[in-house]
């Protein structure tokens, strides 16, 4: 079995998550993109805005300054010149895959044929024919939210009894209907889901295909290992959230085909795998900053094996014991992860705000921040802000904030 060195490994995986290609001189285009998403495969979708929305973040890391209404545009328009390229279904969480890859999601659609959970399955039951009322409304008027819906069916919701998560069953159906196939997301309202049939929202060929789960799986496994560049099994299996009897039976079959190859990681204490077209490149240069939901990180027992770097998200931590932060950016440098700030977009002062900025272990606090200031004001830019301000909290704040002063 061919051995690699720990740093070989980290570069394979900094090469396929394409952090070892120089940002383009120009302005992005939809090629540029294009060109992100045949090597990482998905954007996570999150929620929290605190700074920008999670699945415009990973093309900034890659790219630099963008616009992101090219990602709007490829997800949500399509034209004959510029065909839809994203679409919206549950990968690893809610993610924007390619249109493609869709049908090798099917499998799973035939599993949430009831929803994703129980709840989605109950509101079924107490309601049998609300699954074909929601249907004939979003064939008759379009895209629509939940409320939408519920208005056309002149449904009350019922008054909320506590937090975001208590939706309607109209919502809980939709999302069903979503989860099964029946229904696409063919836009987004602010960060609110308009669904649509999904014959109006993907092409026919695609909704055409139709594949075994075996060879789905495979698909899913094989895609996964051109991202990640080096994995674990487990590695693989979290990249879209496959089972482990799925991606182990995958793992088996494409290693005796050729196209992945086992190796043994030095101080990893797990077999990994390489895909045949990975490349060890000999040094990864730049700098980025990387979301929570980045495919390179988003994994963290695999970046801490990786990178040697402890990442937890805080967000639901109450503030007085986090550690880092709420919404910690990682900085990535040269090929290591070597500080992390927790950031905010301060939209009605036109401030980037660094709340916190910690620099790794055995890292040299003037170099950190040297790389990190440039970034940390490319991004404002790139969220129409004017400057970047530090607060006090981390043990590389103090210099962070007097280099942030300089003109």
């Amino acid at each position: 079995m061919r051995e690699m060195t720990a740093a070989a490994a980290r570069r394979s995986a900094l090469w396929a998550q394409g952090f070892a290609e120089t940002k383009p001189a120009v302005a992005p285009t939809r090629r540029h993109i294009r060109s992100v998403l045949n090597r990482v495969r998905l954007f996570q979708i999150d929620s929290v805005s605190v700074a920008v929305r999670a699945h415009y973040v990973p093309l900034f890391s890659r790219l630099g300054d963008y616009d992101r209404g090219l990602v709007d545009s490829a997800a949500w328009s399509h034209t004959t010149r510029s065909p839809r390229l994203l679409t919206e279904y549950w990968a690893h969480e809610a993610a924007f895959i390619p249109i493609e890859d869709w049908p090798l999601m099917r499998w799973r659609m035939e599993q949430y044929q009831r929803g994703r959970h129980a709840g989605e399955a109950r509101a079924l039951d107490r309601n049998p024919t609300l699954a074909a009322d929601v249907l004939d409304v979003i064939g008759a008027v379009g895209a629509c939210s939940a409320g939408d819906v519920e208005k056309h069916l002149e449904i009350d919701r019922p008054s909320r009894k506590g937090s975001w998560w208590d939706r309607s069953d109209t919502k809980l159906v939709c999302e069903q209907l979503f989860a099964s196939g029946a229904l696409a997301v063919g836009r987004r309202v602010g960060f609110t889901r308009h669904y649509d049939l999904t014959e109006r929202v993907l092409p026919e060929p695609v909704r055409a295909e139709k594949l075994p789960e075996e060879d789905a799986i495979r698909g899913l496994v094989q895609r996964s290992a051109q991202a990640l560049g080096v994995a674990t099994e487990s590695d693989l299996r979290d990249y879209y959230r496959l089972s482990k009897t799925q991606t182990c039976t995958a793992i088996e079959d494409l290693v005796e085909d050729g196209v992945l190859e086992r190796v043994r990681v030095r101080g990893w204490d797990s077999p990994a795998l390489v895909h045949r077209d990975v490349r060890v490149p000999r040094k990864v240069d730049g700098a980025a900053l990387l979301c929570p939901f980045d495919p390179l990180v988003f994994c963290r027992p695999r970046t801490e094996r990786i990178f040697g770097f402890r990442y937890r998200l805080e967000i639901y931590t109450p503030a007085h014991k986090r550690v880092h932060g709420y919404y910690v950016f990682p900085f990535l440098l040269n090929g290591e992860l070597v500080a992390r700030v927790d950031l905010a977009a301060n939209r009605s002062s036109g401030v980037l705000e660094v709340r916190s900025a910690f620099v790794e272990p055995d890292q040299r606090p003037e170099r950190v921040v040297d790389a990190l200031i440039p970034e940390l004001r490319r991004m404002a830019t790139w969220l129409g802000l004017e400057e970047v301000k530090v607060d006090d909290r981390g043990d590389l704040s103090a210099l962070l904030a007097a280099e942030a002063t300089r003109p």
